[in-house]
């Protein structure tokens, strides 16, 4: 259980956010969900959250913008007062063949799931350095394991993000704090809903277990992740791919 906790997660209104907001939630924990854009989602999310009997807040913010998620970090932290876990899980995805890739659609990339993941990380370090139960929880890709046609600027994002968790597992480790990734493989969310059935059926035969993956998947790993029985597992890349990746 993960009650008296706090957590704060990015790209909480959609897939893996929102499975992930849902678990935590059911697991005691009161959750601050920050959104980009979609409103509705964020605010039923969060219904779904209090249903559970925690408290929930919803925060929108683009999260590639320093100074706007210093702010959203100061309001969480006025509401809530600490934070003890951050998963940072907000991603975007501007696929194209690296020859004809635009300048635009590496910055957005890098923007949201590399610097976004350092910019919450670094507002709220002080909160989790004092939390007795701090934990990091950084949503990557096997794609930043592997690398992947047409995705050059979003496996670097995620390979980047494995090496951000690993050097500051190193320097929060004095204070108990666990930084750890999950790679999530082929997962059914809104991101992966619009390609051909062919492409499915494709990266579907890549998987040894045969199935797509659900957002609840890579949420028990988050779970486990920032509850006790992981305290002494740091600076790790938990694979949540059915064996695509062995």
């Amino acid at each position: 259980m993960l009650t008296t906790r706090t957590a704060v997660i990015t790209g909480g209104s959609r897939g893996i956010g929102r499975a992930i907001a849902t678990e935590y939630a059911r697991q005691g924990c009161d959750i601050a969900l920050v959104y980009h854009g979609n409103e509705e989602a964020a605010t039923e999310v969060v219904r779904q959250a209090q249903q559970c009997g925690v408290r929930a807040q919803a925060y929108q913010c683009d999260v590639s913008d320093w100074a706007a998620t210093q702010t959203t970090c100061q309001r969480i932290l006025a509401d809530f007062s600490a934070v003890d876990i951050l998963v940072n899980n907000a991603g975007i995805v501007h696929d194209n063949l690296f020859m004809r890739m635009s300048e635009a659609d590496i910055d957005e990339v890098l923007g949201v799931n590399l610097k976004g993941a350092m910019a919450m990380t670094r507002h709220l370090t002080p909160t989790l350095l004092k939390s007795a139960h701090g934990r990091v929880i950084n949503i990557s890709s096997v794609v930043g394991l592997m690398g992947n046609p047409g995705q050059a600027n979003y496996a670097a994002a995620k390979a980047g993000l494995i090496g951000f968790t690993k050097s500051i597992a190193r320097e929060f480790a004095s204070r108990s704090v666990t930084c750890n990734v999950i790679a999530p493989g082929f997962i059914a969310t809104d991101m992966t809903a619009g390609l051909p059935e062919s492409a499915t059926e494709k990266l579907t035969s890549l998987v040894p277990l045969k199935r797509t993956g659900a957002p609840e998947d890579v949420a028990g790993a988050a779970v486990f992740l920032a509850s006790d029985q992981a305290s002494y597992i740091t600076g790790q890349v938990i694979q949540v791919d059915g064996g695509m990746r062995m």
